[in-house]
């Protein structure tokens, strides 16, 4: 299994940012995929999820209306739209997906890719 983060970088306050993370070693239709992001000096959040099909998203307060998930499932990759970039949204992206494999449930993070936004 692979998750491989890009499109993180350096970004003034009010622009825009795409994330891509893509995917392998599993079925990547079947699964909901999430991104996770750690701020300096704190523990790591949800940012946004989105079902197997993207039929259904999820979104925390702080970047709700700001950001939209979305997957190309014919790629194997979910994306992360990031809008209206604010100095607190600087930290590192990460993928997950949680996987049924065998008899049991994995954790599967990416490596992360970083954004920040400063002016």
């Amino acid at each position: 299994v692979q998750l491989v983060e890009s499109g993180g970088g350096f970004m003034q306050p009010g622009g825009s940012l795409r994330l891509s993370c893509a995917a392998s070693g599993f079925t990547f239709s079947s699964y909901g995929m999430s991104w996770y992001r750690q701020r300096p000096g704190k523990e790591r959040e949800l940012v946004a999820s989105i079902t197997s099909i993207g039929s259904i998203t999820d979104y925390a307060d702080s970047v709700k209306g700001r950001c939209s998930i979305s997957r190309d499932n014919s790629k194997s990759t979910v994306y992360l739209q990031m809008n209206s970039l604010k100095p607190e949204d600087t930290a590192v992206y990460y993928c997950y997906v949680y996987l049924f494999l065998g008899d049991n449930w994995y954790q599967y993070w990416g490596q992360g890719t970083q954004v920040t936004v400063s002016s």
